[in-house]
């Protein structure tokens, strides 16, 4: 399985990170909305190769048969070496290229909680939320910490579909089950 967890997950994690370069280069032209949209469909395409591991598994080590269980560590362990390889990419491009990248995010929050027309105390309340998180954000481990959990839910649920479709258990052949029932 260590084989195929490598290839694939190395595979995927070099996917995501150079479509996520090169999704940043547009995220100021294609506006916040549609830049989530984008980095969600990157994340869903790069998870792809899970199921394409698990099968490769199976088909080739496992001669066609999977367990659930062992389809779902091998697709889980693809997605845990792909999101690494985003957080890694991640943490390069933010605190060496784009240090002030999420200060517009941040700035966006607040400006939406101010608008709201919620009262003065709450709307304070919710500002200083904003501000604590976009100060924690600059902590190396707290910025990991974040950026991992964007993508490993995309590639766990695309890992428990993957290992649900590609589960298959041995046939019990007809002689082996009368026997069972002689004996």
């Amino acid at each position: 399985m260590k084989k195929t967890v490598l290839t694939f997950g190395l595979i995927s994690g070099v996917m995501i990170s150079v479509l996520m370069d090169s999704s940043l280069l547009l995220a100021h032209k294609i506006g916040s909305g549609h830049s989530m949209v984008l980095g969600y469909t990157i994340m869903v395409a790069s998870f792809l190769l899970i199921y394409f591991g698990i099968r490769s598994y199976r088909d080739n080590t496992l001669e066609g048969q999977i367990s659930f269980g062992r389809a779902f560590t091998c697709g889980i362990l693809i997605a845990l070496i792909t999101t690494a390889c985003y957080v890694a990419t991640w943490e390069v491009l933010y605190f060496n290229f784009m240090p002030h990248f999420m200060d517009s995010y941040f700035a966006a929050q607040i400006h939406k909680v101010q608008a709201s027309g919620l009262d003065p105390a709450t709307a304070a309340a919710k500002v200083a939320d904003i501000e604590r998180s976009q100060r924690l954000y600059q902590n190396p481990f707290v910025n990991m910490a974040y950026t991992f959990m964007e993508p490993l839910p995309v590639g766990l649920i695309i890992t428990l579909i993957s290992a649900a479709v590609l589960r298959r258990k041995v046939p019990v052949e007809p002689a082996a089950a009368g026997a069972v029932m002689t004996t």
